[in-house]
């Protein structure tokens, strides 16, 4: 039997009476299966469609079933390394002066994958809840994994801690999927984009720190190939505060996106006061004006500003996402990758920003964000920490950055495992 096709479209050439065309690239595609005069409908019908398909997917393209694997064990692994990492502060916490280091969260499988992800929650919750419930499991029923776990969730009072445990989880399950299929997480998922948009999270407070090293730390990031970087406010006073905006927008110019990040220190008088005197800057976003759960005054803020307002890392869960956006309090929601829930529930929290024509900026996390980051459709930016990132590097390098962008992950999974070498010799109790 022979068919005629009719075929255009971009650089292709197709095969017309068995000869071939040049088309040109302005031309749509249209193909038209003609068949022979005394071919039975039916029969015409089962060969355009599955004759055409299985033309486009050979046998060896099309997936086979996923392996059989199953659930075993969760364990811990911890790393610290030489040095001492400074104190630092935003406007409402102090952290640093201890030990630069790493744990990592191990999902261990009957078939020797090991899924890793970068734990926010007790490794005694995560192993005395979850464990039991997902023991035998397959790691390709991520959903009702997730939604097992959700379900089972019995204690309200612990909600933080209890998603967090969950999307450590989560993340570790997704690096198994992408290890046993060879592929990135971001692959299985689908890319969107090949490219990630990023920035650098900087500008904390620190002893002896003044304005001059703050414009240092900020021209460091933009000549490492950073187009947009973060400062912390509300640190200080507002005078002082204006002041080290001011200096940075000067220090890297109109072209760099600068964005601003309070931590919920103020309530919504004092965050649009100082939105007010800092305008002129062009801040890129305002984040975390007031206090995480006065949606309220969030929303006052953004009513009363023309710089967006950013939030949404302290939320868990879309249902937590929803309330955020309802509230008209955000113009672009940040939630966490592995404090809301996982990648799992980070997709569905994309999917419904979208709705609301809100863009996505996760918190945290970059070497797994990633992977959503490169997926979703709405992902506005992603969230990087070079000055924090330098102090584990000896276990995830810093991503390469060239104006402004990375390229998605390309290893197997999450793309976290440390270098063995580096675990024998760092490794802890």
């Amino acid at each position: 039997m022979s068919h005629r096709i009719l075929g255009r479209h971009g650089d292709f050439q197709c095969l017309c009476d068995r000869r071939q065309m040049p088309l040109r690239r302005s031309q749509r595609i249209y193909f038209l299966f003609e068949p022979e005069p005394l071919m039975h409908r039916r029969a015409f019908f089962h060969t355009a469609v599955c004759g055409s398909a299985a033309f486009a997917f050979p046998p060896s393209a099309i997936p086979q079933t996923p392996p059989a694997i199953k659930i075993t064990d969760i364990k811990f692994l911890r790393l610290r390394f030489p040095g001492k990492m400074p104190r630092k502060r935003n406007a409402t916490i102090e952290s640093g002066g201890g030990a630069p280091g790493m744990t990592q969260l191990e999902i261990h499988t009957d078939v020797g994958i090991i899924g890793r992800s970068i734990p926010s929650a007790p490794a005694t919750f995560i192993t005395s809840e979850l464990l039991p419930r997902i023991v035998g499991m397959s790691p390709f029923h991520v959903e009702a994994i997730w939604d097992r776990m959700y379900r089972l969730n019995r204690k309200p009072v612990a909600k933080g801690v209890y998603i967090s445990a969950m999307g450590s989880v989560d993340m570790a399950i997704w690096d198994i999927v992408g290890k046993a299929l060879h592929m990135p997480v971001c692959r299985v998922l689908g890319v969107f984009s090949e490219k990630i948009r990023v920035y650098a999270a900087g500008g904390y407070y620190e002893e002896g720190k003044g304005i001059n090293d703050l414009v240092k730390e900020m021209e460091g990031y933009v000549s490492e190939g950073f187009r947009s970087v973060k400062m912390k406010i509300g640190g200080e006073s507002m005078g002082v505060d204006i002041e080290r905006v001011r200096a940075v927008r000067e220090a890297i110019g109109p072209k760099v996106d600068l964005m601003i990040d309070a931590n919920n220190k103020w309530n919504a008088y004092d965050a649009i006061r100082f939105g007010h005197m800092v305008e002129k800057y062009n801040p890129f976003w305002f984040e975390e004006p007031v206090e995480a759960d006065d949606f309220a005054g969030c929303a006052e803020v953004k009513r009363a500003l023309a710089i967006p307002v950013a939030a949404g890392e302290n939320e868990f869960t879309r249902w937590g996402a929803r309330d955020l956006i309802t509230a008209n309090a955000i113009n672009i929601l940040q939630c966490d990758t592995v404090l809301a829930g996982g990648i799992s529930e980070g997709r569905k929290i994309a999917a419904l920003a979208s709705a609301f024509h809100i863009p996505v900026s996760p918190h945290g996390n970059p070497h797994m964000a990633a992977h959503l980051v490169a997926s979703v459709p709405n992902a506005l930016i992603m969230e990087t920490y070079p000055a924090v990132e330098s102090q584990y590097n000896l276990a995830l390098p810093l991503f390469p950055v060239k104006d402004g962008y990375i390229e998605v992950p390309d290893k197997p999974g999450l793309g976290i495992d440390p270098d063995p070498e580096l675990v024998r010799k760092y490794r802890v109790a």
